[in-house]
């Protein structure tokens, strides 16, 4: 696989695999569904659907695309399936001091997802799984917090569908952590996650039960690109010998300390700082005045991006220290003298 969509739409495809042999009984399909299947007939093409979230970035291609609800030009004019969305939490910043509007945002949304599984089954078009990243990047950096994805983890336990991890953009070490989803503490492992970008190339890890019954179910030209994993095997090895995740964690401390100290310097310009590791972000007051402090910045030599209506996004390499944390943030607090 080459890039995040083609990780995500084997997701899926191992997804409907899992949920229509447990429908057949573990028989193979018989020829009538053989037959249909190519003409995208029922029964060979069931209606099946995956639950994803407002704000999620998953891919391009249509599946993945399907699953996307972060800006309208990624869609616009584009057939897509007709398939269910939920909210993601929006969390009230600083998080220790509105624990419990924060606390009742995720049982809204836990709520709100048990009530549209219930009913896409009642609708007979079930979902086969949960599709959802561990901060929403695209979308504009929204966090979860750990008991929002112990409980979507519950959720799909509950409803035996697969519990898709998107670390397309979180994976790879910017959180400090190999897989952000490690700082859940979740019940068990993920039935699937995805990864590409900073893995070099698309792939996904899945629980053993999710395999194909058949060859050639799951298949592309270059066999899963197996000169690149040559290529990821020195990087993941410059992580370890480098300690590169230390570096990240320390440079990320400094960074958000940093952030945390601007927003409070300049409440009328920025609010909300977070994240995990170097993977931070901060928002402006209007999507015009991110987009004038990003401009800005590069005349300072520094190159920063926006995601969402109104959020800075930092997104430095592991090899981002301390010093670096600090020359971006007194680079920002400059630019944010001259409004």
């Amino acid at each position: 696989m080459m890039c995040g969509s083609c990780s995500n739409e084997n997701a899926f495809k191992l997804m409907y695999f899992k949920y229509m042999d447990k429908v057949r009984g573990g028989i193979p399909p018989n020829d009538e569904a053989m037959k249909s299947c190519l003409d995208n007939l029922s029964p060979g093409t069931p209606r099946l659907s995956v639950l994803s979230f407002h704000g999620g970035f998953h891919g391009r291609t249509p599946g993945a695309l399907a699953c996307t609800h972060s800006k309208s030009i990624h869609k616009i004019d584009v057939p897509l399936y007709d398939w269910p969305v939920a909210d993601f939490p929006r969390y009230k910043y600083p998080l220790e001091e509105n624990t419990q509007e924060n606390t009742a945002e995720d049982k809204r949304c836990l709520d709100k997802v048990e009530e549209i599984l219930e009913r896409q089954t009642k609708n007979s078009n079930p979902c086969v799984g949960i599709i959802v990243e561990p901060i929403q990047a695209e979308g504009g950096d929204h966090h979860g917090s750990a008991n929002f994805f112990q409980g979507l983890q519950d959720i799909c336990k509950k409803h035996d569908i697969v519990y898709l991890v998107d670390e397309v953009q979180t994976g790879g070490g910017p959180t400090g952590k190999m897989w952000a989803h490690e700082y859940f503490n979740l019940r068990d492992a993920p039935d699937i996650v995805t990864f590409s970008k900073k893995m070099l190339t698309g792939g996904l890890y899945h629980k053993p039960d999710l395999r194909p019954n058949n060859a050639y179910q799951i298949f592309n030209t270059w066999v899963g690109d197996p000169s690149k994993l040559i290529l990821l095997d020195s990087v993941l090895k410059t992580i370890r010998q480098d300690k590169l995740l230390e570096t990240t964690l320390k440079a990320g401390d400094v960074l958000l300390s940093g952030l945390r100290r601007l927003e409070n310097q300049f409440p009328s310009l920025l609010h909300s700082a977070r994240g995990i590791g170097t993977f931070c972000a901060v928002d402006a007051d209007t999507s015009a005045r991110r987009d004038q402090i990003l401009a800005k910045l590069r005349t300072e030599g520094v190159h920063c991006g926006g995601c969402g209506e109104t959020a800075i996004r930092i997104r430095p390499a592991l090899i981002f220290e301390t010093k670096h944390a600090n020359i971006f943030i007194e680079s920002l607090e400059k630019v944010l003298k001259t409004f």
